[in-house]
């Protein structure tokens, strides 16, 4: 009896040992990730066609951001170089940063709602019907300078991306019960409808200015950072964060499947169409925002799950910073590659995302959910 009482202690102590080492291990994770986004803000305002000493970027971000100044920088404050970073660079970066963020979170989610591994931000279609309202508004004269000004394109996108996600959630409900299986089905459906239609009002429209429009929105763009824009995608995607941090619990439970989540009272269908509705504002809101940027939400996902592994409440901040790291480094090389020039950030996602991806792959100890 005493054998077996010490037995009990020895195995609970490693436990504790090892989950407290788990701790330690994604504390320094957590760190480093931090300390290097703020390096990495502080590198993406510096570059570009006009070059800027990282100690002045330094300066003038602490001024800007705290109005507290680093020895005699008044002049610097006050120079071009200052609306150079606070007017044109920062908004940038701060878009990319949080596009990012949310792709990244939504990949998180919809891997668990579906148990899917392949699933991202886009499964549901919604990149798809996010390019049908943005090709319909280019297209067909409802862009800029209509009835919704400069936004017209946007709000466009936004509507087709958010009616692509509510038709897949009807056609996963019909005949009871919504499914992992149903969802990814549906979303497969309404995606190439919607590609369909694309390329249907493109073939007849016989724009060419619209065409390359299309083409470069498609691929994806944070050209169109501002000031003015940044409120709205900021607040959502924050909501949503806020949101999931807390969901860590159900979403574990999500990949133990359906007998588990019955056993330990959780209504998977429930939270299955509660995550899919919010990661489909998400990706709606920077869709219309940015175009569709690939892979972001696919491979970040499975990165960080091989770092910390495959508990949420470690993967979802984890995730959140990596996915706005990735997307900043992203950002800096599809503005610098090319002298005078931006390539599409969508092109440099997926030139990126394709090998890391296939890299994963090959490797023999990963598995989707820990397995």
């Amino acid at each position: 009896m005493v054998s077996i009482q010490k037995e009990e202690q020895k195995n609970a102590w490693q436990t504790f040992k090892c989950s407290l080492h788990k701790q330690s291990s994604f504390s320094i994770i957590f760190m480093i990730l931090l300390v290097a986004v703020v390096a990495t803000v502080v590198i993406s305002v510096s570059i570009g066609q006009v070059s800027i000493p990282f100690q002045q970027s330094f300066k003038i971000l602490i001024h800007q951001l705290t109005g507290g100044q680093i020895g005699d920088d008044s002049e610097l404050v006050n120079s071009m170089f200052a609306d150079i970073i606070w007017q044109i660079r920062f908004p940038r970066v701060l878009l990319a940063m949080i596009v990012g963020a949310g792709l990244a979170l939504c990949g998180v989610v919809m891997q668990a709602s579906v148990q899917n591994p392949l699933a991202d931000p886009y499964i549901l279609g919604i990149s798809s019907g996010g390019a049908l309202g943005a090709t319909f508004s280019i297209m067909l004269g409802f862009g800029a300078g209509g009835m919704l000004g400069e936004f017209g394109v946007a709000t466009w996108a936004f509507i087709g991306a958010l009616s692509a996600a509510a038709l897949v959630l009807v056609l996963a409900s019909i005949g009871g019960k919504t499914s992992s299986v149903k969802l990814v089905l549906a979303g497969t459906v309404i995606n190439a409808l919607c590609s369909a239609s694309s390329n249907f009002i493109i073939y007849f429209a016989k724009n060419s200015e619209g065409i390359r429009s299309v083409s470069f929105w498609t691929m994806g763009s944070l050209s169109s950072a501002e000031w003015e824009t940044l409120p709205l995608v900021s607040a959502v995607v924050i909501a949503a964060i806020v949101f999931f941090l807390f969901q860590s619990r159900v979403m574990n439970t999500m990949l133990m499947g359906e007998e588990t989540a019955v056993t330990l009272g959780v209504n998977l269908n429930f939270y299955r169409r509660l995550y899919m509705v919010i990661s489909s504002v998400v990706t709606g809101v920077l869709v219309s925002s940015c175009g569709i940027i690939g892979f972001v939400g696919l491979i970040i996902p499975h990165i960080v799950r091989s770092i910390v592994g495959s508990d949420h409440k470690r993967l979802v901040p984890t995730a959140i910073l990596f996915g706005g790291l990735f997307m900043m480094w992203t950002d800096i090389f599809a503005r610098t590659v090319i002298p005078n020039g931006e390539m599409p950030i969508g092109i440099v996602t997926s030139l990126f995302g394709a090998p890391v991806f296939m890299y994963i792959l090959i490797r023999k100890s990963y598995g989707f959910g820990g397995r």
